[in-house]
């Protein structure tokens, strides 16, 4: 690479990233730059990743390459606005800003810029993300393999259309926080059970890491797999029994309706 891979925030996601591109070895390392409004995060991401880290998101991005734009949707016109001036013709722009859409974003900058936008999840801090990405009005096809090596380093990358990309950011971009959300209740119920937290804390982790394992080697769907393990009369069909009459699959459908309903509403700023 001729030029800089830089993040214009330097959040949770930005530090995910750049795990994944040094882990490996995507991008040379004297070529990455991440910024951030908070200089304790700035001194975090020099610290461990040994990046330039600068304050000024126009400095960074003079010499950039390929820029991810990873700040939240709330605060990215100004940063667009900030770095129109500066950010080279030739320079490829990744968003995972959520909602706004590419036309938006090459508009801010001038009409022109090559911009993919993607929506990557929290699990990639672990190498485990999952994310989709688009191609924006000018962006080519080698546009679109850049960004999927850059987003891959950290896990599962597919191609959509870009009026799915508020779909996806419902359904996995936000889907972590939903599977956290059931090992919270049931971290609660086994505290009425009388179990202590580190007794049910790895039995509930394990639990839903092997459920995924179960599902990824056996290939067969949910439903099936649901089905295995609930014995007629069981404690299971007991358990299943509450779910269905309290309606949580109807709670969750809705859940990532809501969802995808507010990256719509962004999407419209």
């Amino acid at each position: 690479m001729s030029g800089d891979l830089v993040f214009l925030g330097g959040g949770h996601m930005a530090e995910a990233l750049l795990a994944g591109v040094l882990r490996t070895a995507a991008w040379p390392r004297e070529r990455l730059v991440a910024t951030d409004v908070l200089a304790a995060r700035r001194e975090h991401l020099a610290g461990r990743f040994g990046v330039r880290a600068l304050a000024d998101n126009a400095a960074a991005v003079r010499g950039g390459e390929l820029v991810v734009l990873a700040v939240k949707p709330q605060v990215l016109p100004s940063v667009l606005a900030g770095i129109r001036g500066a950010l080279p013709a030739e320079a490829l722009v990744l968003s995972i800003a959520a909602g706004v859409p590419t036309g938006r974003i090459e508009a801010e900058l001038g009409g022109a810029a090559r911009v993919v936008r993607a929506m990557p999840n929290m699990p990639a801090l672990v190498g485990c993300g999952a994310a989709a990405l688009c191609a924006g009005r000018h962006a080519t096809a080698a546009d679109l393999a850049a960004a999927e090596r850059l987003l891959g380093a950290a896990g599962l990358v597919v191609r959509v259309a870009e009026q799915e990309l508020d779909a996806v950011t419902a359904l996995s971009g936000s889907g972590p926080a939903y599977v956290f959300y059931l090992m919270e209740a049931m971290l609660a119920a086994a505290r009425q059970l009388g179990l202590a937290d580190s007794v049910a804390q790895p039995l509930v982790s394990a639990t839903v890491k092997g459920a995924v394992e179960l599902l990824l080697q056996q290939g067969l769907p949910p439903v099936e797999l649901r089905r295995r393990v609930t014995s007629p009369g069981g404690t299971t069909a007991a358990a299943v029994d509450i779910l269905e009459r309290r309606q949580v699959m109807a709670a969750v459908v809705e859940a990532i309706l809501a969802a995808r309903r507010r990256a719509g509403e962004l999407a419209r700023g």
